[in-house]
């Protein structure tokens, strides 16, 4: 089972840095070793947590505030709100996350397939969210990724770019906050009993070398296919948990 943690760890790290969703793939690899919907939803956060934060750091240059909303009022939310999550899941009994989680996942696939086929990018200066609107969205958004996770990427470029960032600094900036708020949730994640450190080690260290990979894989594989396949994985977990 270790040899198919590091496998999906390796998978993730790819899929996260070519297309995102790698939480699709963590998360039923780490219940197949039998750990609770739960269990494995606080590993998969602290073993992919590593990865965020270097994504983060290089683009860090270009991240930037949205509108009249400094960069700093974002990740204290971020922080805030991540905070807030994390409590919420460590308060949550693992029987009611487990019937939850199909709902989740689902919520999530859709997430991932309206943000890669179906949205449209917002034109540079074309704001449709002022700055307390923006606050309040990164928040909810926050509140969200510090208790699943999973869209939160896409949930955040659709709401930086609505606040009339252009692309390229909403796809830096989202990166900089998902690692604050997975941060927040994090510092509470590494002292809760559901943490299986010894996979979460593990699937680390295949995430950091799928990263790696999928560096240098970006302009080699047909991203696009990439991402169906992530929607596909989606579509299958849903209904499997739902099978359940």
């Amino acid at each position: 089972m270790i040899a198919i943690v590091f496998l999906a760890g390796l998978w993730a790290g790819l899929q996260n840095t070519l297309a995102g969703g790698g939480s699709f793939v963590t998360l039923p690899a780490l219940m197949l070793t039998g750990m609770s919907p739960l269990a494995a939803n606080i590993t998969s956060t602290l073993a992919l947590f590593p990865a965020q934060v270097s994504t983060g750091l290089a683009g860090r240059k270009l991240a930037t505030g949205a509108g009249k909303l400094p960069l700093k009022t974002l990740f204290w939310i971020s922080l805030v709100g991540g905070v807030l999550g994390g409590l919420l899941l460590l308060n949550t009994p693992s029987s009611v996350f487990a019937r939850l989680v199909p709902w989740l996942v689902l919520f999530a696939t859709a997430v991932f397939a309206w943000g890669n086929f179906l949205r449209k990018p917002s034109t540079e200066g074309g704001a449709h969210l002022g700055p307390v609107a923006a606050a309040l969205v990164q928040l909810l958004i926050a509140i969200y990724g510090g208790y699943f996770g999973g869209g939160i990427g896409f949930l955040m470029l659709a709401a930086l770019t609505m606040a009339g960032l252009p692309a390229r600094n909403a796809a830096a900036t989202k990166n900089v906050l998902a690692g604050v708020m997975n941060a927040s949730a994090v510092a509470l994640f590494v002292f809760s009993p559901e943490a299986h450190w010894r996979e979460a080690l593990v699937l680390s260290a295949g995430a950091v070398i799928g990263g790696m990979a999928g560096s240098w894989a970006l302009h080699r594989i047909n991203e696009k296919l990439l991402r169906v396949l992530v929607v596909c994985i989606g579509i299958t977990l849903t209904i499997g948990l739902f099978l359940r």
